[in-house]
């Protein structure tokens, strides 16, 4: 076995691993990790049979869905990444040209409260669960194309009423933040 075999060998294996580890990893991400060319990781994904970075979105909020009690999994807006019920949350949308107002190109801010408020749902562990209150604020401006991730925290319950905080970044940046006060209904 040649050199360059047996370091693309290794190479496949510790990809496999990383992919594991974080299946959010881009090839962009991959290509730095391995200084490898961006076309060299998406040949070894290929032989290795990892799918792109989209199917692996999708498979591990299939998996997130299903734990969900609250919605349905066409109700959740946005890919939902993690989720322990009463406790925390992770979800993921990606904006584009069709939820933008059309003069500025700002994505609407139902996209936005509809990602914070289905997530700040999904994560309470009751068959229904509805928004009370909600303390919102919008921080700033979100452009088409934007990948937004907002996580969900689970700071108070106290018998059916839950306190929920969410907050939305892109690229670290904090865009909105909302406490919500959510009622489980028997």
């Amino acid at each position: 076995m040649s050199r360059s075999s047996s370091m693309k060998k290794e190479r496949q294996s510790m990809l496999t691993q990383r992919v594991q580890d974080n299946p959010f990893l881009t090839d962009e991400e991959l290509s730095e990790i391995f200084s490898v060319s961006i076309p060299t990781i998406r040949l070894d994904r290929l032989e290795l049979g990892i799918p792109e970075l989209r199917e692996r979105i999708k498979n591990v909020a299939a998996e997130n869905h299903s734990k969900v009690k609250s919605l349905h999994s066409r109700e959740i807006i946005g890919e939902l990444l993690d989720i322990s019920l009463n406790k925390k949350a992770i979800s993921m949308l990606e904006t584009d040209n069709s939820m933008v107002f059309e003069k500025t190109k700002i994505v609407r801010g139902n996209f936005i409260y509809s990602l914070a408020e289905s997530i700040a749902i999904a994560v309470i562990d009751a068959q229904v669960a509805l928004v009370g209150v909600a303390n919102i604020k919008y921080k700033i401006p979100v452009y088409a194309g934007s990948k937004l991730i907002a996580r969900a925290e689970v700071r108070r319950i106290k018998e059916n009423n839950f306190m929920v905080w969410v907050k939305i970044t892109e690229k670290q940046m904090e865009v909105f933040r909302g406490k919500f006060i959510l009622v489980a209904i028997k």
